[in-house]
């Protein structure tokens, strides 16, 4: 046999005892199997769930008043700070009062005058009434001399009108607080000229009680009512620079039509705020609870996922495999979402992990801490 044969017929040999051994080793192998999916898993919780409202709002005062001067004149004195708190009827602003008290003077000057006149000529007409009646006079002086004394009695009343008025243009240079609350910046300063009904010279705002006001869509609108007929309405109001302090009030108005534009309704509620956290212009979040569930059944949010025939979870059986759960949801709080029909309480579902699952996938479990191995 030449040599080159004897290396082919070695060859096949070795080839034909790889190709055997090979088949050894899948026969005793058998078919390889899926590893089990690394999933968190928890289970289903019965509590009673507060049914709330939630909106993005704004801080409005609860009043605003931007003060103004009445009367004409140069500002003589401020009595306050900019930014300072002041109380309903605390002097802000002083007007120059000369111009008023001279006005004043000449008005009470001609009263007094008038009145001099006036009694003289009433005491001539008395006189004259005597001999008018003994055919001393004519009657025509007589009607002439009473009709001078009534006369004068009329400026009189008129001079008095005059004072009065003088009086108040008087009391509007003493510009008074109207309510309470924070002033602004400081528009007019000391030696400006005013005009009445002008240039404001400062702007109030009163911030305790003050009010935030947001919109809810019109679908919630019922909800709403149902809930202001069964009592009042709280509100609470999140700050947004100390994360977990609220601020708790009241619902107080609901406007009378739906914004056809937007499609919702204007809602606004008031705060004591006796901290002053809230401030007026400032966006915050609220949350008006409208409700109670009772023995509701919860999940974490992201345990529901949503497919072509709707939301569904995924339930982990006993032997660690899941199965697809189709679900109906009711409303949401926080990280957690109301099961209203598919799952029962004490149920275990996959919150982390799902795009990994099919049905019947089998599972390595592990708690929302990720911490372990739970068995479902």
């Amino acid at each position: 046999m030449m040599p080159g044969s004897k290396r082919f017929i070695a060859g096949c040999l070795v080839m034909a005892v790889l190709v055997c051994g090979g088949c050894k080793s899948e026969k005793n192998n058998g078919p390889r199997t899926k590893p089990a999916v690394p999933v968190t898993v928890t289970q289903a919780m019965e509590k009673e769930v507060p049914v709330q409202l939630k909106a993005i709002g704004t801080v409005e005062a609860f009043a605003t008043v931007a003060l103004k001067s009445q009367i004409s004149g140069q500002i003589a004195r401020v009595h306050f700070e900019e930014g300072s708190e002041v109380e309903k009827g605390d002097l802000l602003i002083s007007i120059d009062p000369e111009p008023f008290l001279a006005t004043l003077g000449q008005y009470k000057a001609d009263l007094a005058r008038n009145q001099a006149q006036e009694k003289y000529a009433r005491e001539q007409a008395a006189r004259y009434e005597g001999l008018v009646k003994e055919g001393i006079v004519a009657q025509d002086q007589y009607d002439l001399l009473r009709s001078n004394a009534e006369s004068l009695a009329a400026a009189m009343a008129s001079d008095r009108a005059a004072i009065r008025s003088a009086e108040i243009q008087l009391s509007y240079c003493s510009i008074r607080s109207p309510i309470s609350g924070r002033t602004g910046t400081l528009d007019l300063h000391p030696g400006n000229l005013v005009k009445a009904n002008d240039l404001s010279i400062v702007t109030i705002h009163q911030i305790c009680p003050i009010n935030v006001v947001f919109s809810i869509p019109e679908k919630r609108l019922a909800e709403v009512k149902t809930a202001m007929a069964e009592g009042e309405l709280k509100i609470e109001a999140m700050i947004p620079d100390e994360p977990g302090h609220t601020e708790t009030g009241t619902l107080s108005f609901m406007d009378n039509a739906v914004n056809s534009e937007t499609g919702t309704i204007k809602i606004k509620g008031v705060f004591a705020n006796a901290a002053k956290k809230l401030w007026p212009g400032r966006f915050i979040d609220v949350v008006m609870t409208l409700a109670s569930l009772k023995n509701a059944v919860t999940v974490p949010a992201n345990a529901v996922q949503t497919g072509q025939q709707g939301q569904f979870v995924y339930i982990v059986k006993p032997d660690k495999t899941v199965e697809v759960r189709p679900v109906t949801v009711g409303p949401s709080m926080e990280e957690e979402i109301v099961i209203e029909s598919g799952l029962a309480s004490g149920e275990t579902i996959v919150v982390d992990g799902q795009l990994r699952l099919v049905p019947g996938a089998v599972i390595e479990a592990k708690n929302p801490s990720g911490q372990g191995e739970q068995k479902p």
